[in-house]
Formats: C-alpha cells, sequence, structure tokens
C-alpha cells in the first residue's frame, strides 16, 4: 500500500437526536445522526407492515 494517502482514524462520538452516544472509528471527531439503532423501527420492533390489495405498506 502507499504510504500517506490513508487518513487517519481516530475514536468519534456518535450523537443521536433521539439522545443516544456511542464511540466509532472515524477521521472526524464527532458525528451527529438523525437516527441510529436504538431508535430505528426495524431493529426496536415496532415496525408495522400492512399487505393491502398486493402491496407492501409500511
Amino acid at each position: 500500500m502507499k504510504e500517506g494517502i490513508h487518513p487517519g482514524y481516530k475514536e468519534c462520538k456518535v450523537t443521536c437526536a433521539c439522545g443516544n452516544t456511542f464511540m466509532t472509528l472515524s477521521d472526524k471527531a464527532e458525528m451527529r445522526v438523525d437516527i441510529c439503532s436504538e431508535c430505528h423501527p426495524f431493529f426496536t420492533g415496532q415496525q408495522k407492515f400492512a399487505n393491502r390489495g398486493g402491496r407492501t405498506a409500511f
């Protein structure tokens, strides 16, 4: 691999709109996101499916 072309990774604090925070690796020091695994309907089990007329609605 060529040296000097890859960004330096450091610990990054990710803050979600729901208030959840967690640490990950990134080239940025801090990130703000709108949705995370703590509030996303797929992960919380609150996702609703309705099969109407052959189409699936969320």
